[in-house]
């Protein structure tokens, strides 16, 4: 087998590549506004509630009606993925790793589509959609090849006249809740990690991305995967979430989204109900409040580009974005000043044209969190507007990068998630205090060091407490297999996609012993 290798991004200074994803823009313009079923036991189901999608850049134009699910049809799939699972379990590890391998190759043929779909549906510009493509991609990839490593078991130690061994088997039926800010990369890679390991799977992503996730349904039946292995279930958590996380069918649920909604998730997770035989397994990703800190003895302007950049790509909307930076107060200044030149020149738009660094944020109810946000920041004692804190709500929902100085590290625009493209500056005297400050929040998910002091480095990586330490480099941007990627504290439950120990928690170990 070709060693493992992340797909790489693609150059859009290359004319080619240029008109490659215009034309997936017109690809995607074809099918606008076009209505789109569920998927149960691969059977298409259209209902009468539907779920508009729409263009957070262009709020007119809508990309897809969407059906509902209700809980009739949750408990449908539910029926379908239990009884698909009792065939699909003893399926070849190879076979299932092999449609893995073959959707990646699809989607490798249709990269400028998927991409120019997440320009419209989620408002990413061109880089960072080509990013999430490019990162689906990696998770089949890596996950096929970590099932076949997985496939045969670890080895044990047997005694004379015994022989052991140690299998992984799938755990059953699982729920995944994907997000819509990553809405092809997670909502694949959380997918198709249960599905390689034997389990099937009822899949709920976000309301806001749904096309993008009907897309990759197709792909995977393409692919050659057995009906009723994963059912599409959009709906509402009010409607379907809590029952699918309820039932006591259900033996994992895979989230990744808020903390609030995760903690839910979780609570709910552990009550075990009339019938049930398993303690349901919980895999969550929930979130974040990132640190850059920058030192004293740093290249500032690798600083400056790396608060910038980890902060504003995609309007802030990454867990893993930069939301507060912590810098000692003998280069405060400087890096302030270098910060505000750098966002300054950053332009907000249409993410279709390929001209502005920054698109949209995802919808209404992102926006006006974010606002509520900036009005705390200005409102909160000592705080200053360095830069931005407007918005433009005529076409889209964007908002300016915006950038707080003088902050207090404790105050609420420092601790509390915000999700969009804010970030607040504070000072610390010295690097312990620095990154006591960094860990002064619930979350626990990335973090960066700028320095030249290979001691504050070791400092860092001992003290600092978050799942994803970078150094000397932005907070964003974990790649598959090279940087697993999961979190501390509230932030979830450590998981690492992308990472050697991810396929596993979708698995239970069996030991058994031959005396011989």
């Amino acid at each position: 087998m070709i060693p493992y290798k992340h797909e790489p991004f693609t150059d859009f200074t290359v004319e080619e590549n240029q008109q490659a994803m215009k034309k997936g823009l017109e690809t995607v313009n074809g099918y606008l506004g076009q209505d789109y079923p569920l998927i149960i036991g691969g059977e298409r189901i259209m209902t009468e509630d539907k779920v508009r999608s729409y263009n957070p850049a262009k709020k007119d134009e809508t990309i897809g009606f969407v059906s509902k699910a209700t809980q009739e049809h949750a408990e449908q799939a539910m029926e379908v993925a239990k009884a698909t699972f009792e065939t699909w379990r003893s399926s070849s590890a190879t076979v299932r790793a092999d449609i893995l391998f073959r959707a990646a190759a699809i989607i490798r043929r249709r990269k400028f589509e998927f991409s120019a779909l997440m320009v419209k549906e989620a408002g990413k510009p061109w880089n960072e959609a080509d990013a999430d493509t490019a990162e689906a991609i990696d998770f089949l990839e890596f996950y096929g090849r970590e099932m076949l490593r997985l496939k045969d078991g670890v080895k044990v130690e047997s005694r004379p006249g015994e022989f052991n061994r140690y299998d992984y088997i799938p755990l059953g039926v699982g729920v995944v809740i994907s997000p819509w800010n990553f809405p092809f990369a997670i909502m694949a890679g959380t997918t198709v990690a249960p599905l390689v390991t034997g389990n099937t799977v009822l899949l709920k992503p976000s309301s806001n991305t749904l096309v993008v996730a009907y897309k990759f349904m197709e792909v995977l039946e393409e692919a050659g995967m057995p009906k009723g292995v994963v059912n599409f279930i959009p709906g509402s958590s009010r409607d379907i979430g809590d029952f699918i996380v309820d039932h006591v069918d259900t033996r994992f649920i895979s989230f990744t989204g808020s903390r609030d909604v995760g903690v839910h998730i979780y609570e709910r997770a552990a009550k075990v109900h009339e019938g049930q035989l398993n303690l349901k397994r919980v895999i969550a990703e929930m979130g974040g409040k990132d640190t850059i800190v920058v030192d004293s003895e740093a290249d500032l302007e690798l600083a400056a580009e790396a608060i910038v950049k980890s902060a504003f790509g995609f309007s802030g909307q990454k867990c893993s974005a930069c939301s507060r930076a912590i810098v000692l107060e003998d280069v405060y200044d400087e890096v302030i000043a270098k910060v505000k030149e750098k966002t300054e020149k950053l332009t907000v738009g249409n993410p279709e044209t390929n001209e502005h660094f920054m698109g949209p944020v995802i919808d209404e109810n992102s926006l006006n969190k974010i606002k509520e946000y900036i009005e705390i920041g200005k409102n909160e004692d000592g705080g200053t507007v360095l830069v931005g804190g407007t918005t433009d709500e005529e076409e889209g929902h964007f908002v300016h990068p915006t950038v707080f100085v003088d902050v207090k590290h404790d105050s609420r625009i420092m601790k509390e998630e915000i999700f969009g493209p804010v970030v607040g500056i504070a000072k610390a005297k010295d690097f312990t205090e620095a990154i006591k400050f960094a860990n002064d929040t619930d979350y626990g998910l990335t973090g960066a060091v700028i320095t030249n002091n290979r001691e504050h480095l070791e400092e860092a990586r001992r003290d600092f407490m978050v799942g994803n330490l970078y150094f000397n480099r932005g907070c964003t941007g974990a790649i598959v297999g090279y940087q697993p990627f999961g979190g501390f504290k509230m932030s979830g439950t450590d998981s690492k996609a992308g990472g050697p120990d991810y396929l596993v928690l979708h698995m239970q170990g069996r030991t058994s012993s031959e005396m011989l």
